[in-house]
């Protein structure tokens, strides 16, 4: 098992590229007009094509599973918020910061921040994760 401590954080960041979106439409099937018409997006508040959420939660996704706790984690819950959006050219850069450890459960608390490259937030939220033993 992965040795975790409270106060432990770990960042991974990405350039959202349309190259993303475009796939993660391909696998979700989310293609909604923000994503991928411009006349549409630029009606609304946005005024832009927009990324899927998705993006932003899967770059938790990929710190938690591959960087901290580490390979055999897995979200058990999560909640999230995003206040603002993820634009197409964005650079995004989670941040994880463990909060609780409970070493008997294989358990952790975490926090997550997704800010983009002027230091915005796009995502705020909490999860709690397990390590599963290695095999």
């Amino acid at each position: 098992m992965l040795k975790i401590i409270v106060g432990q954080a770990a960042t991974r960041a990405a350039t959202v590229t349309a190259e993303m979106v475009q796939a993660y439409a391909k696998v979700t099937g989310d293609c909604n007009p923000l994503h991928f018409d411009p006349d549409f997006a630029g009606r609304t508040r946005f005024k832009q094509l927009i990324a899927q959420g998705g993006i932003a939660t899967g770059l938790r996704h990929a710190l938690v599973g591959m960087d901290m706790p580490g390979p055999g984690t897995v979200f058990t819950s999560r909640q999230w918020s995003f206040p603002k959006p993820v634009y197409i050219g964005n650079t995004i850069r989670a941040e994880a910061r463990v909060k609780r450890v409970f070493k008997k459960r294989r358990i952790s608390e975490i926090e997550f921040t997704v800010e983009n490259q002027p230091g915005e937030q796009i995502l705020r939220g909490q999860a709690t994760v397990y390590q599963a033993a290695p095999v």
